[in-house]
């Protein structure tokens, strides 16, 4: 099933505060997460990847706050709410499969762009995902919701 589409792509390059660099694509590895990221090849693959829909940024803006790109730590921007798939679900990037893994979790460096900002995007910031099938994510590729008896 169709879900959306890739609107941005970004990593945080190795040896870097975080600060997420705008890419045309990404090379997402197995049980590593996104090629260049600083946060790649760690013990939480399960956590290696985020993804957030532009939902969050939408709410911030309608409370007068003004976020910058990537600001919310997102390695793929989605053109829908990622929050409306469940934890265990399957989605199709360009070759990448993803499995969501768990929600963000609350996170207090979202308040330099304003205090009230992770209670108000809590249960909408975005997704951490683990890498299934390597491949590479481009903008503008389409989201698939993959049902179990497809991967087989």
């Amino acid at each position: 099933m169709h879900l959306g589409k890739v609107l941005q792509l970004y990593i945080a390059p190795a040896g870097t505060s975080g600060v997420r660099r705008l890419r045309d694509s990404i090379e997402l590895i197995e049980s590593y997460g996104v090629v260049g990221d600083k946060f790649a090849n760690s013990k939480r693959c399960e956590r290696s990847v985020m993804i957030v829909g532009t939902k969050p940024y939408n709410m911030a803006k309608e409370a007068g706050i003004d976020l910058p790109a990537a600001a919310l730590g997102e390695n793929i921007l989605l053109d829908f709410d990622p929050h409306s798939l469940e934890v265990g679900s399957k989605i199709s990037l360009g070759d990448v499969l993803l499995e969501i893994t768990a929600a963000c979790t609350l996170c207090s460096h979202l308040t330099q762009y304003h205090k009230d900002l992770p209670k108000l995007i809590l249960k909408h910031r975005g997704v951490y995902c683990k890498v299934l099938k390597s491949g590479i994510i481009k903008r503008e590729d389409s989201v698939i919701l993959v049902e179990e008896k497809e991967i087989a």
